[in-house]
């Protein structure tokens, strides 16, 4: 089985914004796209416009409404990938080394060639973070786009996870999470962000910042008929006159 390391330098993650998540996918699409095409392994499909699609995704969104008892019914976007945990039982697991926790950043990642598939990490992840890609039939999990975050090639705007950098809202946020002096940080102390599933005890490096509350609209709406011009000619004089005939 597979060591975690007892420390990291750094707890790189995300921060996901529930309240500000519009639901839209621009980060499943754009993260399927630069795994598939750009720098990073590709993802593959199966009978993607036929019947009965199939195929690997790092990143996916469930949506739900609530309806809590003193507040209005609403919807919640719920972004999920791999939370690349501080004790990532996926990694324990493991019987050939494929998964690891990088030591200098957290990240937790596959190495595909040690992969033998035999899906114990899967299983073994309560968040149900990792995927078995069809054809390759090795495992397959978001790796914060490290080929991403560390590329010189790229401009510096761009060295950000590829969910992060086309989420239109702006819900997704990066950095680290083990500083607490880093935005990310900071963002999760201002808005209460919290650890999914804590009951767990995989101390996940993801946070998750709540929605806010809704409440019911208590402004009056006062609708103020628009006075009919004076002295109207054509149609609109024809029906001034008729309506003052009633």
């Amino acid at each position: 089985m597979t060591s975690l390391p007892q420390s990291t330098n750094k707890k790189l993650g995300l921060v996901i914004d529930l309240d500000t998540c519009v639901g839209c996918h621009a980060c499943v699409v754009n993260c399927k796209e630069w795994n598939t095409s750009g720098y990073g392994a590709p993802l593959s499909d199966l009978d993607a416009y036929g019947a009965e699609p199939s195929g690997s995704w790092l990143n996916r969104i469930h949506t739900f409404e609530i309806t809590p008892d003193d507040a209005p019914a609403s919807i919640v976007h719920f972004p999920k990938s791999c939370l690349h945990c501080d004790d990532a039982p996926c990694v324990t697991v493991c019987p050939t080394g494929a998964s690891y926790k990088r030591s200098e950043d957290g990240i937790v990642l596959v190495e595909e060639d040690r992969c033998i598939g035999c899906g114990l990490c899967a299983w073994s992840c309560p968040y149900g973070a990792r995927e078995m890609d069809p054809v390759e039939n090795v495992m397959k999990k978001c790796t914060l786009c490290v080929d991403r975050i560390y590329n010189e090639n790229l401009p510096e705007v761009d060295r950000v996870p590829a969910c992060v950098r086309t989420c239109p809202a702006e819900a997704r946020h990066f950095g680290d999470l083990g500083d607490p002096d880093s935005d990310v940080s900071k963002l999760v102390a201002e808005r209460g962000g919290y650890d999914l599933m804590p009951e767990q005890g995989t101390s996940p490096v993801n946070k998750y910042l709540p929605p806010r509350p809704k409440t019911h609209g208590t402004a009056d709406i006062v609708f103020t008929p628009k006075e009919p011009p004076l002295n109207a000619k054509g149609f609109l004089g024809w029906l001034d006159a008729a309506l003052e005939r009633l």
